[in-house]
């Protein structure tokens, strides 16, 4: 009985740390409506981000990417596609 408390108690955590992990949701908007990528990318360099080594389309509705900011720090960055605007910088 104590096993499967346990058990459970274990998968609810892993359910927990899991959600907290999946990218945000940029746009709802159609792709046709996003900013293309060379636009999108020539945007991210504008902000300061560089030696991007990921450019990515979520399936949340996002452009994403893996670099440095204009600190030298490494970022992983959400871009809502229509708009161009960052939604979530994680900055190490």
């Amino acid at each position: 009985m104590i096993r499967r408390y346990v058990v459970l108690a274990v998968t609810g955590l892993c359910l927990v740390s899991s959600a907290a992990v999946a990218s945000p949701t940029c746009t709802k908007e159609p792709q046709d409506k996003w900013l293309g990528e060379e636009a999108m990318k020539l945007k991210i360099a504008q902000m300061g981000f560089k030696d991007i080594k990921v450019f990515k389309k979520t399936t949340t509705g996002c452009y994403e990417i893996y670099g440095y900011n204009a600190d030298g720090r490494k970022a992983e960055v959400y871009f809502n596609p229509v708009t161009g605007e960052i939604v979530e910088n994680n900055v190490d």
